[in-house]
């Protein structure tokens, strides 16, 4: 989306775009990547990368421990260009930014604020979530889009609000006309097909691109009303969601379960109410499921007293991290954690340092030693690099020369990573 707003302002000879999957007019002035793109520039040119200037969003992605490298190494290895880093969910980034000031030699300013253009209505729902969404189409709150941290989940919510009636049948009519003549070529496509049609949207990372853009698409002419998913609609495209809808506030993050942090929250809450879309916006979270079964127990039994004792309450699953209406104040209100660094090293990595040649021993000290991770961690990667090296040596990869410079022994592709 942003590839093609700058068309627009710049013209198609001004701009370019690579990703992993292409790349348009890579050599343009001003070029549209994802941070891996540039990170793996950095490694492989260093400071002698033409790249004057450096726009950076979503840069709360510096803490990810996947994708956290990425955002970490650009300012490590390119001193000459300037920097705008962005986010809503930033937290003290004091340290990074007296650290960009060394490495630049230029000033850094922090700007500042938590005064959001379209305010947030936030609230606790102690009912199921079919009803509270059938509240919100009646009272037109929509778009709506339920947030779960699962892709199964996302799905089987979808399939089951297929039961009430999202769109009227002129909006349905228009939502066919959009799709057109769409090719619909595998189960799950069917099934979306079928949802898409009523008006009620899916998405994760793990659809097919195309079946993703098409949601996105019709999100973005406000043609669904409902839209299940997880916390990735909205990452780099412009979507207007009236409601955000947060089914938990507790998640399995690959290791544990755990609640949300106070950046994750935010992040999630701050797509509803666009600027230019709406005058405000909705959060409402979900009460955990033994709460609101608990409190549609003690509404069924009235003020009947017999019946009020007769009530065995329901209580949380054995290893259920749950949440409650004043855990949910409380991260509402919190700040933003300070961002961690989360460095790592690979052996794509070490072969774009290599490839630039020169003093590669010390490129790779500098990668290793003098960065934003903790002493302790910093050690820890340079036992990976020494490995990883041991690794591409053994395997023919990198050779050393008899004047001791370490070198390839391969020719690698353009934006190899």
């Amino acid at each position: 989306e942003k590839f093609f707003a700058l068309v627009e302002i710049f013209g198609p000879e001004h701009v370019g775009m690579v990703t992993g999957d292409s790349s348009v007019n890579p050599d343009a002035p001003i070029v549209c990547c994802t941070a891996e793109i540039l990170a793996n520039l950095a490694l492989r040119e260093g400071a002698a990368a033409d790249v004057g200037q450096v726009v950076m969003d979503e840069f709360h992605f510096y803490g990810d421990p996947d994708r956290g490298w990425a955002w970490q190494v650009p300012l490590l290895l390119l001193p000459r260009a300037q920097f705008l880093l962005m986010s809503a969910t930033l937290g003290d980034v004091t340290a990074i930014a007296d650290d960009l000031t060394r490495r630049t030699g230029r000033v850094t300013t922090e700007v500042t604020g938590i005064t959001r253009p379209v305010p947030l209505h936030f609230s606790y729902a102690r009912t199921p979530v079919q009803e509270v969404v059938q509240g919100l189409l009646d009272e037109a709150e929509t778009p709506v889009y339920i947030v779960h941290f699962s892709q199964a989940q996302a799905m089987e919510r979808a399939q089951a609000l297929a039961s009430i009636k999202v769109a009227s049948r002129e909006h349905r009519d228009r939502i066919a006309e959009a799709i057109g003549g769409f090719r619909f070529t595998t189960a799950f496509g069917r099934t979306l097909s079928r949802l898409v049609r009523a008006g009620i949207g899916v998405h994760h990372a793990g659809m097919l691109p195309r079946y993703r853009r098409l949601v996105e698409t019709l999100a973005q002419r406000g043609l669904l009303r409902v839209i299940c998913g997880t916390d990735t609609l909205g990452v780099g495209i412009n979507v207007p969601i009236r409601t955000v809808l947060i089914t938990a506030l507790s998640k399995y993050d690959g290791t544990r379960m755990r609640q949300l942090t106070a950046r994750e929250f935010h992040q999630v809450a701050g797509r509803a109410g666009r600027a230019g879309f709406d005058p405000y916006g909705n959060v409402v979270v979900m009460a955990p499921e033994h709460e609101i079964e608990n409190t549609e127990a003690a509404r069924k039994a009235g003020d009947d007293p017999a019946k009020l004792r007769k009530i065995v309450r329901k209580k949380p699953a054995a290893g259920f991290v749950s949440w409650s209406e004043t855990s949910f104040e409380r991260i509402r209100d919190a700040a933003p954690e300070a961002l961690v660094p989360q460095l790592q090293l690979t052996a794509a990595m070490l072969i774009n340092v290599i490839a630039r040649g020169g003093d590669v021993f010390a490129d790779v000290r500098s990668l290793v030693f003098d960065n934003h991770e903790p002493q302790p961690r910093r050690y820890e990667l340079a036992r990976r690099a020494l490995a990883i090296f041991r690794t591409l040596r053994q395997a023919g990869i990198v050779e050393v020369t008899g004047e001791g410079d370490i070198r390839l022994t391969v020719d690698l592709q353009p934006n190899f990573a």
